[in-house]
């Protein structure tokens, strides 16, 4: 039995462009190999956070639904903990209602950029 997740992961600010794709593509790699599938993921770029972490006031915040097994998270998590560009991460289940308003934004986001487009 499978459940759809949505993971949030905050990297370092020192990497390079080229680092921090690599790095979210091992992530991606992750999730396939263990047998869970990609659904959706966003790169919301270097924003502040709220507070300092590792000296840190910045970093590169990425964003993957994906759906797999639950005793995979914990895998996903470890391999987070593992990996030092990791500075920060959360995963939640998603439930049918969270399923919903992340399907109404995608489709607002699509809107938005067909209009401007136009």
């Amino acid at each position: 039995m499978t459940n759809r997740y949505e993971t949030v992961f905050i990297l370092t600010p020192v990497l390079s462009e080229d680092q921090t794709k690599e790095a979210v593509k091992k992530i991606k790699d992750l999730i396939k190999t263990g047998r869970g599938k990609v659904h959706h993921e966003e790169s919301w770029g270097m924003r502040k956070l709220a507070y300092p972490i590792q000296k840190k006031s910045t970093g590169f915040y990425h964003l993957i639904e994906f759906e797999a097994d639950p005793a995979f998270v914990a895998k996903l998590e470890t391999e987070y903990r593992r990996d030092e560009r990791v500075i920060r991460f959360l995963t939640t289940k998603m439930d049918k209602h969270h399923l919903a308003f992340a399907e109404r934004k995608r489709n607002k986001q699509k809107e938005t950029v067909e209009t401007a487009n136009a």
